[in-house]
């Protein structure tokens, strides 16, 4: 069994790996359990499932460029990634799917 280290910058500093057990990731569970019975209540709505998959799509499709935009920069930042920042060949590649993602983005509105 592994032994849970907490890491720096981790959101709320919960242990998290479905290797613990439910007493020792108490809160790690608990939110798998809400999103669970969260997802099957919504079995019980006037919600259309493919309409909410479709717009779930169309709001990822929006936000992936400005996030994609966001971790290039980060990726990029010496101060953020210390020696690990990307080189150049990734950098390349990064902004240009980025680029491909903003013009998409771009193409959804106008057409």
């Amino acid at each position: 069994m592994s032994r849970y280290v907490p890491l720096p910058g981790r959101t709320f500093q919960w242990r998290g790996s479905l290797d613990a057990r439910p007493q020792q990731a108490q809160a790690f569970y608990g939110t798998i359990a809400a999103a669970t019975l969260g997802g099957a209540g919504l079995n019980f709505t006037a919600l259309d499932p493919i309409k909410a998959l479709f717009w779930a799509a169309v709001v990822n499709g929006i936000l992936a460029a400005p996030l994609m935009a966001g971790i290039m920069l980060i990726a990029t930042n010496p101060r953020a990634m210390g020696r690990l920042t990307l080189p150049t060949w990734m950098r390349v590649v990064g902004w240009l799917a980025t680029a491909v993602m903003a013009a998409a983005t771009i193409g959804f509105f106008l057409i």
